[in-house]
């Protein structure tokens, strides 16, 4: 079970997950060793998943983004969501409710890649149907 010293922590992190941690002992004002440990638990529990970057948007500003809308048989959901997941193209990957079942955005070197995702996506079994929209600009950064 998590605590709120968990989720302040998490929150540190997922705003920079390289912040030393004798700096988020400081931000959270407890010792170093229980920021470590508390780490540690997180990771080992798979609350956290890994660690990752961003990269600046020059340099990805030739790539092709975009969402994919993705409606499955519901029996075979789990399957599509574990062979999903592991696709480096996905950038945000969400179930949810309604017509579609799964939101991926996707980011792709070039719009001949990003093709062969969707077309990836559309082969597996259970994936009833797509539909994708390219996104053009951001109107809004993190």
């Amino acid at each position: 079970m998590l605590d709120d010293l968990d989720y302040r922590l998490i929150a540190l992190l997922r705003s920079n997950s390289r912040t030393p941690v004798a700096v988020l002992a400081r931000e959270l004002g407890i010792n170093r060793s229980t920021v470590t440990s508390r780490i540690d638990r997180l990771v080992d529990t798979g609350v956290i998943e890994g660690f990752t970057i961003r990269v600046s948007s020059d340099l990805e500003q030739d790539s092709v983004q975009g969402v994919m809308l993705v409606a499955t048989d519901t029996r075979r959901n789990h399957d599509i969501v574990h062979e999903i997941r592991g696709y480096p193209e996905i950038e945000q990957f969400h179930s949810t409710t309604g017509t579609w079942d799964l939101v991926i955005q996707l980011r792709c070197r070039n719009l001949s890649d990003f093709d062969l995702v969707l077309e990836r996506i559309r082969a597996l079994p259970g994936v009833n149907s797509t539909q994708t929209s390219l996104l053009f600009s951001s109107l809004r950064t993190a």
